[in-house]
């Protein structure tokens, strides 16, 4: 599995939800979410700053977590930015391929 991170902001209606119904019920509906779709959620934190709420997930692939994304976005109540994250070994993996590339202008 590989993770996500997905950076949540509420709309004006996602902000009345969250006064109702409490930041411990979002987490167990982003967890619920994830699962639905073969994954979980390992971290979810609310913020101050540009950003209300960071998720951190393990999901399948790609399109389990754009589909996690686009669910939540469709419901009106957030809007979502999502981030794929590299363990470290991926990234030694990365440093030993070589990629044929050309710099413009050379």
């Amino acid at each position: 599995m590989s993770k996500y991170l997905m950076r949540v902001n509420y709309t004006v209606e996602g902000a009345k939800g969250l006064l109702k119904d409490g930041g411990t019920k979002r987490r167990s509906i982003a967890q619920g979410a994830a699962e639905s779709l073969g994954g979980r959620v390992e971290a979810f934190y609310f913020a101050f700053g540009d950003t209300d709420a960071y998720v951190i997930s393990d999901m399948p692939d790609a399109s389990s977590v754009a589909a996690m994304a686009l669910a939540v976005t469709a419901g009106g109540g957030a809007t979502v930015q999502t981030t794929v994250l590299m363990t470290p070994d991926e990234v030694d993996a990365a440093t030993r391929k070589n990629a044929l590339y050309t710099a413009p202008g050379r």
